[in-house]
């Protein structure tokens, strides 16, 4: 190996050592969260911005007006579920929300239902869900696990979309969209997360935020001196002699 300038090859070179040695501890278990299971410096933070994110994502008061527009809206809906191994909890889930009517036949539910009511009881489950309150969940389906009855109706209004759409029923399509995206899905990504406000972590965002900017450009220069002592920094290019 040809170093040409020793000092920024020392430099860089206790640089990117210590920038190793500090991911190692880094990645060691020596945090907690709040029920006492062991973390990663890594773990402990993607556990945080997860708390600030769910704590940013709570739309139910919202989605609850929305549905509030379609109550009295009758609709008939046939949809195929990817996952067939559903088809007993989606139509329990339905027959608990109060729907007029529901079918199975070759991996194919047909539904008739009050679409305001219906997605009200789905409204219900996500706000339970986003409160980490599963047994709630649970206990209004007979026992059935909680995460697979928020699958259920996933599978079960997602394929309703499109069947809506096809019907013209553009408003009711609009309203089930949000359903999903601003009530369903944060409840199930976000189960068994502890929801907290940004206002009242500041600091604390704050400082993971630079250091993880500091930690970057910390790597970044210590390369950076280590070419520099290998000669291959880079300078501007001579001018072409006449």
């Amino acid at each position: 190996m040809l170093i040409r300038e020793k000092a920024p090859f020392v430099r860089g070179s206790l640089m990117l050592i210590s920038f190793f040695v500090l991911l190692s501890v880094i990645c060691s278990p020596m945090f907690h969260d709040e029920h006492g299971k062991a973390l990663t410096g890594l773990q402990y933070a993607d556990n945080v911005f997860n708390q600030l994110s769910k704590g940013s994502s709570y739309f139910i008061p919202g989605v609850r007006e929305k549905v509030e527009t379609v109550k009295g809206s009758i609709v008939t809906i046939t949809v195929p579920l990817k996952k067939p191994d559903l088809l007993p909890t989606a139509s329990m889930v339905l027959e608990k929300a109060g729907v007029q009517s529901v079918t199975t036949q070759d991996n194919k539910l047909t539904f008739t239902a009050d679409l305001g009511v219906l997605l009200s009881s789905v409204v219900d489950d996500s706000d339970a869900l986003y409160h980490n309150d599963e047994n709630k969940v649970s206990a209004k389906y007979n026992g059935e696990k909680a995460l697979k009855a928020a699958s259920a109706w996933w599978y079960t209004l997602m394929p309703s979309l499109k069947e809506l759409q096809k019907q013209r029923k553009i408003r009711e399509a609009e309203v089930v969209d949000q359903v999903l995206r601003r009530a369903l899905e944060p409840g199930n990504n976000f189960f068994s997360i502890e929801p907290v406000k940004v206002s009242d972590h500041v600091l604390l965002l704050a400082g993971l935020l630079i250091f993880y900017l500091v930690y970057t450009l910390w790597y970044g220069f210590s390369i950076f001196e280590l070419f520099e002592g290998l000669g291959l920094a880079m300078s501007k290019p001579k001018g072409k002699r006449g």
